[in-house]
């Protein structure tokens, strides 16, 4: 495009006929568009390419953000559990949502984490982690088992059957299919996380495969190899569930080595797992980043000096 034809002012850009999306980036709030502008002279057009962004919060506005004019002038509660709350903001009026405000209430780990590597032994499983897994505050997952029992979120669920359920995962804002994101949370209680996966488990994991494929394939049109489905060690609560998220949705934290396990290498690893007393994982040992302010944080520390 030339430079004459460049737009200027606001009266020059609603002249733009928009074409097609041509890239849509979840990390940085950001979306990529084709589409043309009127030449300059004649009567043609030219393409043009648009990119646009949500500009960054000023940190100087936060002490203020939910009290000052300027801040949050309107907001909407999208859903809210015993410990965990969702809703979105806007900075104005006539505004699109401008913000997703995630509260965590109440909150038992609130500084800077420094991260350490841990590698967890089976020795080191049976004699920290587990305790603590097992001694894990029931609260903490009544929201899960609301879902599960039909108490909450029935609404929402997109997949009920006697094995597992499907929903948006409370972080979706329900529109964006780049970023789109579900959860499957499975029924059987006794499975509190990756260590306690078996051979026998595998009917459990292909099913919620397949079932996660075919729900966002009638859904949103979402193809073969369309979607990352992962599973967390150490997962953020103790009820066996997996990550599914649009394989183009970028930049989760959740999704670093030494947190993030494919759920297909697992069932893979689990297919081809011989030892009929152990399974694979409760017989290796699993590398992840832990957190300073984790719970786990100071009985693996002294376990390992």
């Amino acid at each position: 495009m030339s430079h004459s034809a460049a737009p200027k002012t606001l009266e020059a850009l609603r002249n733009f006929k928009f074409e097609r999306i041509l890239n849509e980036d979840s990390l940085t709030h950001s979306i990529i568009f084709l589409g043309s502008l009127p030449e300059p002279e004649g009567d043609g057009e030219v393409h043009a390419i648009i990119r646009l962004e949500k500009t960054a919060l000023d940190p100087n506005q936060i002490p203020s953000i939910f009290h000052s004019l300027g801040g949050v002038e309107k907001i909407e509660l999208e859903q809210s559990t015993d410990i965990y709350t969702w809703m979105f903001g806007w900075l104005g009026q006539g505004r699109e949502q401008d913000l997703k405000i995630n509260i965590i209430c109440p909150a038992t780990e609130y500084s800077k984490q420094e991260q350490f590597i841990v590698r967890e032994t089976p020795e080191l499983y049976e004699s920290v982690v587990k305790p603590y897994i097992d001694a894990f505050p029931p609260s903490r997952t009544q929201w899960v088992e609301n879902i599960l029992s039909g108490r909450s979120e029935q609404e929402k669920v997109l997949i009920s059957n006697p094995d597992f359920m499907i929903l948006p995962d409370m972080k979706w804002d329900l529109k964006t299919i780049s970023s789109l994101y579900l959860v499957a949370i499975a029924q059987d209680r006794t499975i509190r996380s990756l260590r306690d996966l078996r051979k026998e488990h595998n009917v459990l994991l292909k099913s919620i495969r397949d079932e996660a494929a075919q729900i966002a394939y009638e859904r949103w049109g979402l193809g073969k190899g369309s979607l990352r489905m992962f599973v967390h060690y150490q997962p953020s609560y103790y009820h066996f569930h997996v990550h599914i998220v649009n394989a183009n949705y970028n930049g989760l934290l959740g999704m670093s080595v030494g947190q993030a396990h494919l759920l297909d290498d697992i069932i893979s690893l689990l297919e081809i797992d011989t030892d009929e007393s152990l399974g694979v994982f409760q017989r290796m040992t699993l590398t992840y980043g832990l957190g300073d302010q984790h719970g786990l944080y100071q009985g693996l520390q002294a376990a390992l000096r």
